[in-house]
């Protein structure tokens, strides 16, 4: 079974558990405290990944679960999620991604390649604490619209406590996909290499990219928090060899930003 494979059997069986043990509770699952975080991220980042010319872009971020114990950490990198179950040391549930358009309107690079179309990833999530001061979480999502694949992020993060509110983390992560993924983002079929010079290219899955990321959280009220972060990621197996990296782009790419967040508490 592939890597992608084997992480979704663990995700499925996770996200299965949480909401039979939310089914179970009295007064339904929907019933009882809730809270939504959101918030935005703005970074200096490639034109398009895989790409070597760097721009200034903006993301949003969104959480929605019920309410239990405070969560001990917390990352930019997590997508949007619905947890079906959250005790503190294991959350798991639903996540989700948005995707923006690419076309030769995003780069020159990209001119006589077909474009990836905007739309979004949705799946499961599931995260834990191996010891108090480190969270290992994995992702795996479902291409809707951009693309028809599966790609599977794990990280894990150690943090510490300067203060009691200023707090720094960091930890490795490895990305996974499908060939369906790599084809739309990093394939070049033969009338694309027509159209666009470069070599032609027909990739499979597998690993996608590893690398290391770090960052600054500042708690400036309970509800409030804003971070500087930085990320290091060098493009692996299928998407380094794609010519489109290989003859116009970089595998290495760097990212760094800003982000504040903001958390409602409500009670349904």
């Amino acid at each position: 079974m592939s890597p992608v494979g084997r992480i979704s059997l663990v995700l499925a069986a996770a996200v299965l558990s949480g909401a039979g043990t939310a089914n179970a509770g009295e007064g339904g699952w929907l019933s009882g405290d809730w809270y939504l975080t959101v918030g935005a991220t703005g970074m200096v980042a490639p034109n398009f990944e895989g790409g070597k010319k760097y721009l200034l872009s903006a993301s949003p971020i969104i959480s929605l679960g019920k309410a239990g114990p405070a969560a001990r950490f917390v990352s930019r990198n997590d997508n949007i999620s619905l947890a079906l179950v959250d005790d503190g040391g294991v959350r798991a549930g639903l996540t989700g991604k948005f995707l923006f358009s690419r076309d030769d309107g995003t780069a020159d690079e990209l001119k006589g390649l077909d474009p990836v179309r905007w739309g979004g990833e949705v799946g499961g999530f599931f995260e834990f604490y191996p010891t108090d001061w480190l969270r290992a979480r994995a992702e795996l999502r479902h291409g809707i619209r951009a693309h028809n694949g599966f790609v599977a992020d794990i990280a894990a993060d150690a943090f510490y406590d300067v203060t009691p509110t200023v707090r720094i983390s960091g930890g490795p992560r490895v990305s996974f996909a499908s060939a369906n993924y790599f084809d739309a983002y990093y394939g070049v079929n033969a009338q694309e290499a027509v159209a666009s010079g470069l070599s032609e290219y027909h990739p499979g899955g597998g690993l996608k990219s590893t690398g290391l990321g770090g960052a600054i959280t500042w708690k400036v009220t309970e509800p409030m928090t804003a971070s500087l972060f930085g990320e290091y990621s060098r493009l692996m197996g299928p998407a380094a060899d794609s010519s489109l990296v290989r003859e116009r782009g970089d595998r290495n790419q760097f990212m760094i930003g800003v982000s504040t967040t903001y958390r409602f508490d409500f009670t349904m």
